[in-house]
Parts: C-alpha cells; sequence; structure tokens
C-alpha cells in the first residue's frame, strides 16, 4: 500500500460478492474476476437453504464461498459448512471470542463484520475485533442488524478506520455500486470490497450489467494501482 500524491491509497484490491442465491449468478461472478463468493445464513431476504448454498459452491468454479453467520451455535456453524462445501465463515453480531478461534481450528477463513460509527474508538475496537481473524469487514451502523442494507458508510470515517487497522486484511462494504466503487477504494485503500444489494435487481437477484460494471471498476482500480 502506498498514498498518492493527494494522500490517498492506493492498493491491489479484490472483489467479493455476497447475498447470492443462484448457482448461474455465482458462475457468472467468478469467471468476471470475483475474489470471494458469499452466501447468507444470518436473517434478511437472502437466505440460503444448505442444498442453495452447495450448489452455489458447485458453481462457483473453486472461487471460495463464505457462510455469513450471525450469532448462531457454533455446532450449527460448522455443520453448515461441511454440508455446503465452504471455505469460511463471515461472523455478523456478537460472538464469544472463541469462535473464530475454534473455526480456525477446522480450518476456515475467518471475518469479522465491524459496523464503526465516528463516536468510537477505532483503534482499539478494530484491535479487538481482529483477533483470530482473517479480515475485517467494515460497514456503516444499521438497526436491525448489518449487512444487505445498501447503507453507505462515510469514506472518511472508512478511510480512518482503515488507518486504525493497518495489520489486517481490511474489507469495505456497505452501499457500493459500481458507480461509487472506484472513488470508494481511491479514498479508503482496502484490500477488498464486498457488494450485495448494489449489483442486484431484486433481493438476492443479481443484475448481470451491474455486476459486470462492478467488477471491470474494480479491476481498473487494481490496474491503476
Amino acid at each position: 500500500m502506498r498514498a498518492n500524491s493527494a494522500g490517498y491509497y492506493a492498493v491491489s484490491v479484490e472483489a467479493k460478492i455476497c447475498g447470492l442465491t443462484r448457482p448461474d449468478d455465482a458462475a457468472f461472478a467468478a469467471a468476471h474476476g470475483a475474489w470471494r463468493l458469499g452466501v447468507v445464513f444470518a436473517s434478511g431476504p437472502r437466505v440460503v437453504t444448505t442444498a442453495q448454498a452447495r450448489a452455489i459452491v458447485a458453481a462457483a468454479g473453486g472461487v471460495p464461498v463464505l457462510g455469513v453467520f450471525g450469532p448462531q451455535p457454533l455446532q450449527t456453524m460448522l455443520e453448515t459448512v461441511s454440508a455446503a462445501g465452504l471455505t469460511g465463515i463471515q461472523l455478523h453480531g456478537e460472538h464469544p471470542r472463541h469462535v473464530a478461534r475454534e473455526l480456525h481450528a477446522h480450518g476456515l477463513e475467518v471475518w469479522n463484520v465491524v459496523p464503526v460509527r465516528a463516536d468510537i474508538d477505532l483503534a482499539a475496537t478494530l484491535s479487538a475485533a481482529a483477533i483470530d481473524a482473517d479480515a475485517l469487514l467494515i460497514e456503516a451502523t444499521a438497526s436491525g442488524g448489518s449487512g444487505g442494507k445498501g447503507i453507505a458508510i462515510a469514506l472518511d470515517l472508512a478511510r480512518a478506520a482503515r488507518v486504525a487497522a493497518p495489520a489486517i486484511r481490511f474489507v469495505l462494504a456497505g452501499g457500493l455500486t459500481a458507480d461509487s466503487v472506484s472513488e470508494a477504494i481511491r479514498v479508503v485503500g482496502p484490500a477488498a470490497v464486498d457488494v450485495s444489494s448494489g449489483v442486484e435487481s431484486s433481493p438476492g437477484v443479481k443484475d448481470r450489467d451491474r455486476l459486470a460494471r462492478f467488477l471491470e471498476n474494480v479491476l481498473a482500480a487494481r490496474s491503476a494501482a
């Protein structure tokens, strides 16, 4: 990572496409350069069954697929991951600290989701969340749970969070679209961006044009970096 003359960050950035419900969308995203894919088991209109997740994994062509879980029992998560063939888990909500450690012990990639706002101690919050995590996913604070709501995080706040967490893979999420992702990457400098509703025609149904343009713009930002 380096800063350009304007003080912004430039990184080799990757893209995760989340909230997948259809194998064809997973195959399309994988073919167009997605680095990670995601299926939801937590809550909301994009929740899938284990069978649906297994079909998405099969369509992904080897691109790792993460399962998004809320505060669900550890054993439930492990059983679902095994049955669906998932590569890792994205943890939303409150989880005991040992959960990430146990997931790691089973060879899984672990992402911790951190909703941020301006009045918290970013360094302390992110440092605690980074323990036993492979990545931190940063998004705006939202009522009624987090994820998939299309709520954009203020870029100056996201950049402050990036500066406060320099030693871990930093993933930016929330309200990103094909039109906004280039500027978000330029300002924040994440290692990856995560999108769900911003590339959809309806919840869980990815729009091919929006998805392709999003991935093209991430690739262009990577090339510029």
